[in-house]
């Protein structure tokens, strides 16, 4: 089997995570691997057991160029490597080979909350999506939520679609040392107040954040300034134009808010763990992984019921809706009851280790299995 896994960032996001932990267990679990990459990766791949790790051409490794050089490389490269499956990790894939495909949808929402998407992105993930079912490629997503979705929108075969659930790095999320909290309030320059509330995410429409923003500031408004928490947001830059607007207006308000931009993963234990709640109130998720981070670091989560996010969080967090007073609601509770916020840590943590990187490579060998017999 060759696992593309040229289109994943240098900054890990949630994409990136999913590759890494899923080849890791693939490889612990048998599968015959191949892995092309970037060649800042090779030796990542290789240090977690691929066997045969093959670099992309310089061209192909280009955002400009990596789209052509999966149609007319990758299939190349999968036979000579013996490959009978080719997985694409990230909604493309090659649509002229001899291989089977087994392609990764993480979510609907360019079809479901298509507002949040620009038109030509909206434009060109709808087409993959629709071309996976029209070409009978396998597919996998990262929820049940996901994959009932994928089949409502395009009336595929059950048969062809197989859920694999996320899971989190126990090795990396976990609640952190002291000394690890220590350092990281260091790091924050003004010292915050009161504590914090965490959000980790791409600043992207679909995360809604301008209401996170908007709420967190009606929420603490009233707050002494010495007893008033900060809200950092952690997380890539985004195309969302409209939060750095929304930061300044709270900043003039007198409230602290602050853009962390990435933090690297020992840095985000610290930043879910050391918080006094986690608050991701998306408009949609394919499932949702800060929350999961969220609730192995040992933060109290307060989310939202769309698409997967209940799947991830069942019992063990915090709903609102995702207007801002909703959100300034559920936080201002939140923040006035520390039993309840122990009481959703404790069950997040036990919530979290339900999902397992070992359980979602055992779904992906199943939809190769799929794929080999399709």
């Amino acid at each position: 089997m060759l696992f593309d896994a040229t289109a994943i960032p240098v900054d890990r996001g949630g994409v990136g995570r999913y590759v890494e932990n899923v080849v890791v267990e693939l490889v612990r679990s048998g599968v015959p691997l191949a892995v092309v990459c970037q060649p800042r990766d090779r030796s990542a791949f290789a240090a977690a057991g691929v066997t045969r790790v093959i670099e992309i051409a310089g061209w192909g490794g280009r955002a400009s160029g990596r789209l052509v050089w999966e149609q007319l490389v990758l299939p190349g490269l999968a036979r000579r490597a013996g490959a009978a499956i080719i997985h694409s990790p990230h909604y493309t894939f090659p649509l002229f080979t001899r291989r089977k495909r087994v392609v990764t949808v993480h979510d609907l929402t360019f079809f479901t909350a298509p507002e949040v998407h620009g038109r030509v992105k909206r434009v060109f993930f709808r087409s993959w999506i629709r071309a996976a079912r029209l070409l009978g490629v396998t597919v996998v997503t990262p929820s049940r939520a996901t994959a009932d979705e994928y089949l409502r929108i395009t009336h595929a075969s059950p048969r062809s679609v197989v859920d694999a659930p996320l899971g989190y790095d126990s090795t990396i999320f976990h609640p952190p040392a002291v000394a690890e909290l220590e350092a990281f309030e260091a790091s924050l320059v003004p010292p915050v107040a009161a504590g914090w509330v965490a959000f980790l995410g791409t600043l992207e429409p679909r995360k809604n954040v301008r209401a996170l923003v908007q709420g967190f500031t009606e929420a603490v408004r009233d707050t002494p300034a010495a007893s008033r928490p900060a809200l950092l947001l952690a997380g890539g830059s985004g195309w969302d134009d409209s939060v750095p607007a929304a930061v300044s207006d709270a900043v003039a308000a007198g409230v602290d808010v602050r853009m962390l931009g990435y933090l690297t993963l020992e840095q985000l234990r610290a930043l879910l763990g050391g918080s006094l709640l986690t608050a991701y109130p998306s408009l949609g998720e394919g499932f949702g992984l800060p929350v999961l981070e969220a609730m192995a670091s040992g933060s109290a989560v307060l989310t939202t019921r769309r698409l997967s996010l209940p799947e991830v969080g069942g019992d063990a967090v915090r709903y609102t809706d995702v207007d801002s007073a909703s959100i300034g609601r559920g936080i201002r509770q939140l923040l006035a009851d520390p039993a309840e916020r122990a009481r959703l840590a404790v069950a997040g943590a036990a919530r979290a280790a339900e999902f397992t990187w070992a359980a979602c490579a055992s779904r992906h060998v199943e939809a190769y299995r799929v794929a080999v017999a399709s």
